[in-house]
C-alpha cells in the first residue's frame, strides 16, 4: 500500500492546451525600458512576450500555424487564461489567433 502511495505522489500534474490553443509562460515584466525609464507596475502592455511550452494537438497538426513547443511568441493577453501552478510561473493558455508573433533566429549568409 505504501509503495503505491508514494508512485502516486510522485506523478507530475501537466496542463495541456485543447483545441486551437497554447500554453505561454509568459517573460518576466520589464521594469525599466532601454533608455532607463522606470515604468510603473499597474502599467498596461497589449501585447507581452513569452515561451511556448506546449501545444495543442490541433495546432501541432496543422501547417498553417507554425508554432512549436520552446518558441518564443509575441501575444495579446486580451484572451489569455492564466494556469495557477505555483507562484513561480506566469503560465496562460493562449487561443491561436492571439499569438502575433514568433522570434526566429536566421543564419547570416
Amino acid at each position: 500500500m505504501a509503495d503505491r502511495t508514494q508512485a502516486h505522489k510522485s506523478k507530475l500534474e501537466t496542463v495541456e492546451p485543447l483545441g486551437k490553443r497554447v500554453l505561454i509562460r509568459k517573460d518576466e515584466d520589464k521594469k525599466v525600458t532601454k533608455g532607463g525609464i522606470e515604468l510603473p507596475d499597474s502599467i498596461e502592455i497589449p501585447t507581452i512576450t513569452g515561451r511556448v511550452v506546449a501545444v495543442s494537438a490541433l495546432i501541432d497538426n496543422d501547417d498553417d500555424y507554425p508554432v512549436k513547443q520552446y518558441d518564443r511568441v509575441l501575444f495579446n493577453p486580451k484572451n489569455a487564461i492564466p494556469v495557477e501552478f505555483d507562484a513561480d510561473n506566469c503560465l496562460y493558455v493562449v487561443p491561436i489567433d492571439d499569438v502575433v508573433a514568433v522570434f526566429r533566429k536566421t543564419e547570416a549568409s
